[in-house]
């Protein structure tokens, strides 16, 4: 069976992606952030302590040599810092600069204008995330 792509759940979800990478792009001009460097920025200021960037890496489904480059160029704009860990030199923690904290506040009104420009439901949005993580983590197992 052959579809057109408006049929294919892929392509909706696909074309949804831009779509929403599209809507955050204005909000995250003002900041001087790309799309990718606003969820690494909201990786680390949700952790409780600065995490490894291993795990910044497995929270954000990134591999390494995609991550790195982010970094590298959040640490030039002053906003973290990337240091071995005192306990285990193998390992990179990721802390946030005075800069990184100011982001924080900066960026905190990004996530309602997004749930205002979807035009759906706070419920409803929750839901779509819902089934939506459910399909990714499912076609990961199979």
């Amino acid at each position: 069976m052959t579809l057109a792509p408006a049929d294919m759940i892929c392509f909706a979800l696909y074309s949804a992606t831009h779509a929403m990478q599209q809507a955050y792009r204005p909000h995250l001009d003002r900041l001087g952030l790309t799309y990718p460097q606003y969820l690494v920025l909201s990786a680390l200021w949700t952790a409780d302590t600065p995490p490894r960037m291993g795990d910044v890496a497995r929270q954000l489904q990134l591999e390494s040599n995609t991550l790195t480059p982010l970094l590298k160029r959040l640490e030039a704009a002053g906003l973290l810092i990337r240091r071995r860990d005192p306990e285990d030199e193998r390992q990179v923690r990721l802390d946030l600069t005075e800069a990184g904290q100011q982001m924080r506040a900066r960026a905190a009104h990004v996530p309602g204008c997004i749930a205002d420009e979807a035009g759906l439901p706070l419920d409803d949005l929750l839901r779509l995330r819902d089934e939506i993580t459910t399909l990714r983590d499912q076609l990961r197992k199979a």
